[in-house]
């Protein structure tokens, strides 16, 4: 038997084809950048807020409130938890020890016991508004934090 050759037709065909394919930079890009999802908007927003408290208690820790530690190391764990659900680009992380340094802290009235506790009491209200449309783990967990916040919110120390 003869091994059959390729005629120069079909081997000219076939590498303009390749060619052809191989000139395609990619897939076509988005030319307007998606958005992101409601519930994605919503959990950066959580982040944000969680971020400003720990700021907060962070503030009076470092003046030597030791007694707000286990306060401020719970929203750690709640910030740390969003964090698994989105990536928020802008967001640096926040450790239990040293609080970012940022123009909003400057910003903010002094921190004191009475406004960490109307930030707790409002923001476990805020939660259950935030349930309607998310997904049965976010509403999980979002309804976690809002009952550790208004367990927080009466569990504060009056005085310091």
């Amino acid at each position: 038997m003869r091994p059959r050759h390729l005629s120069r037709r079909v081997l000219l065909a076939g590498g303009a084809a390749a060619l052809t394919a191989c000139s395609a930079s990619g897939p076509p890009q988005p030319s307007v950048k998606a958005s992101d999802s409601p519930e994605t908007t919503l959990l950066k927003g959580l982040i944000t807020e969680k971020e400003r408290t720990i700021e907060l208690y962070s503030s009076l820790i470092s003046g030597g409130a030791q007694k707000l530690v286990p306060f401020r190391d719970r929203h750690q764990a709640h910030l740390n938890e969003l964090r698994k659900y989105v990536t928020v680009a802008s967001s640096a992380p926040v450790t239990a020890s040293s609080p970012p340094v940022t123009a909003s802290t400057a910003a903010t009235p002094k921190p004191s016991l009475s406004r960490l506790r109307d930030l707790e009491r409002k923001a476990a209200a805020l939660r259950v508004r935030q349930l309607a449309g998310v997904s049965p783990g976010v509403a999980q967990l979002i309804a976690s934090i809002g009952a550790c916040e208004a367990a927080h919110a009466v569990a504060l120390p009056r005085s310091l």
